[in-house]
């Protein structure tokens, strides 16, 4: 059994037990937070598809932790004009584990 869920403008396609870093929540470590925009759900009965989310689905997640990812470095540059800049950017994220799928 799995299903799509929608959330931070991104799709994922997640099973039970499963360990995601996705886009920053608002929620507390230890928490349990719970996604309705569900995309698709599969099931030993078939495939549901929603349009454009399945009524009545769920799914349940606790939040393991939220942090910072990697420092990425973004660097402008425009020859010939003495201009340069350069940046840092770490996004933060919310470490989740899948705990049930309410079909």
């Amino acid at each position: 059994m799995y299903a799509v869920i929608e959330t931070g403008g991104k799709q994922y396609q997640v099973k039970a037990g499963d360990i995601l870093f996705i886009e920053k929540l608002g929620a507390e470590a230890d928490s349990t937070v719970t996604f309705d925009k569900i995309v698709a759900v599969s099931t030993d009965a078939g495939l549901s598809v929603g349009t454009p989310y399945v009524a009545g689905a769920t799914v349940s997640a606790k939040v393991l932790k939220n942090g910072k990812a990697k420092k990425i470095t973004v660097m402008t540059y425009k020859p010939k004009k003495g201009e340069k800049k350069k940046q840092g950017h770490r996004q933060p994220y919310t470490q989740v584990q899948i705990e049930a799928i309410n079909a």
